[in-house]
């Protein structure tokens, strides 16, 4: 394998430490190329199996262009998007071959430009057909259910039925309705939680798991032989649907509300035809204030989630039934309670993919995550595993604002008042990852596996004025923080087909560090990139020894790494220097040993003495930029010179009025 690990650290072939900078490959990789599946498009769910994901996340022609950026910015470890609809929407077994022929050489093509990857099995809301991607829609049909009715009873909220009425965000909502809760308990728990509902002499559990993993391990049967590829994720943010929910009547046990939330129990009832009145949340921060929420009533009419020969499985379960007066009655609240799903249905879940990819690549590193900010199930056997965890900074993803002086803890929940507060809760948050592996995964490397920015901050003034200072600080804490621990990333996301218009072309989301509607001279490489300021920054690649602190101050230009040199790599550390960081140059500046500037690879190579001791390397900008300003920042400035100005001029006046 191309990356293996040692403890904490990535390591290359050589045994230097890797230090891993780089993106997800694509936001659009969600959705189909053929029929087109972006969700603002009314009619995208209209073909079910009839699809084709060739060419997502972009033509093998445009390869060579979008590769050669990402190595050129310095991100050359990928989190490649692959959705189980990719590789087996036409049904149970049939594989998509000329997709698998499209990824494999598009992993070559990554080689061609030193850039290595994993694979990310990649999941919102289970499936397009509920609200999200994934899951091929075959699997709704498995367990009986019918996508046409999800919006009429509740079951799920579409983009591509409300368009522009689409809230930001709404769609996160879908994983407390009961499209997605019903199949993730299944997916999981069908062998606790609905024993009795079989396919093809298989419980349902098996069944839909069996199938993902084959799906996944015949990608991993078509790669092995590529020498850039480092693993497989298992599942993206995978959910706990209805397990471990203390009382399905209430809700209590949802973090965020956003839109229509209804109860577990409503859910039930409205995929069965029932009218309910639920409390509607409205739009995050602005109608999710105390007492804010108001009832809403949804009337399916009679008409059921479930196809019309099918029985709901819950009602069968005993979960609920019909009354003497013939309204729906929950029998069993806490049927789903007392469980615990990380260590009793996750863990068994990805030791079982893993096993799965392990037949095929033995050294394949699994990218294991958990419920979005929970630690880890505890693994026996961590010897090939890498926790991926997830962390965007809520108040920035929600308001769609920066906010340099404040922000909100939700692990504590505590505000944050003032930048030196921000910053910190960002080190605390990457650090609480740290303190996850090294408690439940003996000390295993961490990468964060997504994090980012909507980039239309502001109201996408941004692409009007082409100012993106905004961004770039909101990025630069994330940064700051990931440096600070010596963290590997992927950032969520380079999506080559990004527009102005319909953003990430999923859900109104915009979180690509690349547009087309940005780029206006296709032949500077740097055109089209968002907030590069922030992306591109240098770091340590690869390490003859153990890293110990590696820091960038953009403001002066300087970036400063040190590590303990391990006498047995005889190769050298490897220093990624973007040239767009140091357009004048810049002079170097060591502890010991020798050091060659690369330039037009943008690289310094350090040789250190063979002592096994600390050694330092400090990068200094011939010319330091100057500060970059916010949009904030001007408004202050001009803030406190009008401020000055009518002192002066009240100065001026009482003066003139003095006998």
């Amino acid at each position: 394998m191309p990356i293996t690990t040692d403890g904490r650290w990535f390591k290359d072939e050589d045994g230097r430490a890797l230090i891993l900078h780089g993106v997800n490959l694509s936001g659009g990789s969600k959705v189909p190329a053929h029929p087109p599946g972006y969700t603002h498009l009314p009619d995208s769910l209209d073909e079910r199996r009839d699809v084709s994901f060739v060419g997502r996340p972009f033509p093998l022609a445009e390869a060579d262009e979008h590769f050669g950026r990402l190595a050129h910015w310095g991100l050359d470890f990928l989190r490649l998007v692959v959705t189980w609809e990719a590789l087996e929407h036409a049904g149970p077994g049939s594989y998509d071959d000329d997709f698998l022929d499209y990824i494999e050489a598009l992993i070559e093509k990554a080689g061609e430009h030193d850039i290595s990857l994993f694979i990310d099995p990649h999941q919102d809301v289970w499936s397009r057909f509920s609200g999200g991607d994934g899951a091929p829609a075959w699997t709704f049909d498995v367990v009986g259910l019918e996508p046409a009715h999800f919006d009429e009873t509740g079951a799920a909220v579409l983009h591509q039925l409300l368009a522009g009425d689409f809230s930001h965000l709404l769609w996160f909502s879908n994983y407390n309705r009961f499209a997605a809760q019903t199949m993730f308990t299944l997916f999981f728990g069908g062998n606790r939680f609905a024993p009795e509902r079989q396919c093809d002499g298989l419980s349902l559990q098996d069944f839909l798991q069996g199938h993902y993993i084959r799906a996944f391990q015949q990608l991993a049967r078509r790669i092995a032989h590529l020498p850039n590829v480092a693993g497989f994720g298992t599942m993206n943010e995978p959910s706990a649907g209805l397990i471990g929910i203390p009382d399905l009547r209430g809700t209590d046990h949802i973090a965020i509300k956003l839109g229509i939330t209804p109860s577990p129990a409503e859910a039930i009832f409205l995929a069965n035809g029932f009218e309910q009145t639920c409390l509607d949340f409205g739009r995050p921060l602005v109608d999710q204030l105390p007492g804010r929420a108001h009832p809403a009533t949804i009337d399916p009419a009679g008409r059921r989630a479930w196809k019309d020969d099918c029985e709901d499985i819950w009602r069968e379960a005993g979960i609920w039934d019909i009354d003497k007066d013939g309204l729906p009655r929950i029998r069993r609240p806490a049927h789903f309670a007392g469980v615990d799903f990380s260590e009793d249905f996750l863990k068994p879940f990805t030791e079982r993919f893993a096993a799965a990819i392990h037949e095929v690549m033995p050294g394949a590193l699994i990218f294991v995550e958990a419920e979005v900010l929970a630690p880890p199930p505890r693994y026996e056997d961590s010897s090939r595993l890498v926790f991926a965890p997830h962390f965007y900074d809520p108040l920035t993803m929600v308001s769609k604002r920066f906010h340099p002086h404040f922000s909100f803890d939700l692990i504590d929940m505590q505000p944050l008042l003032g930048s030196d507060a921000v910053g910190a809760f960002m080190r605390r948050q990457i650090g609480r990852f740290r303190d996850h592996a090294r408690q439940r995964m003996d000390d295993a490397p961490v990468l964060l596996g997504e994090f980012g920015i909507p980039y239309d901050l502001n109201q996408a003034t941004a692409y009007q004025t082409g100012d993106f200072s905004d961004q770039a600080r909101a990025l630069e804490n994330h940064f700051q923080a990931l440096d600070h621990h010596l963290m590997s990333y992927t950032q969520w996301n380079y999506t080559p087909d990004n527009s102005n218009e319909h953003g990430d072309q999923w859900n109104s989301e915009d979180f690509s560090i690349f547009s087309r509607d940005q780029q206006s001279d296709p032949d500077n490489i740097n055109s089209g990139g968002r907030a590069l300021s922030a992306v591109v920054r240098p770091y340590a690649r690869k390490v003859a020894g153990e890293p110990l602190n590696m820091r960038f101050d953009a403001a002066r230009g300087v970036f400063t790494f040190s590590f303990r040199g391990d006498s047995q790599v005889t190769t050298p550390t490897e220093i990624y220097v973007p040239n767009a960081q140091f357009p004048d140059g810049y002079r170097v500046e060591v502890s010991d040993g020798e050091f060659e500037i690369q330039r037009e690879r943008q690289r310094v190579i350090y040789r250190h003495s063979d002592k096994d001791m600390p050694h330092m390397i400090r990068i200094i900008s011939e010319t330091p930029p100057p500060p970059e300003l916010s949009p904030y920042d001007k408004l202050a400035i001009l803030g406190l010179v009008a401020l000055l100005v009518l002192f002066l001029l009240g100065r001026g006046g009482r003066k003139a009025r003095k006998p």
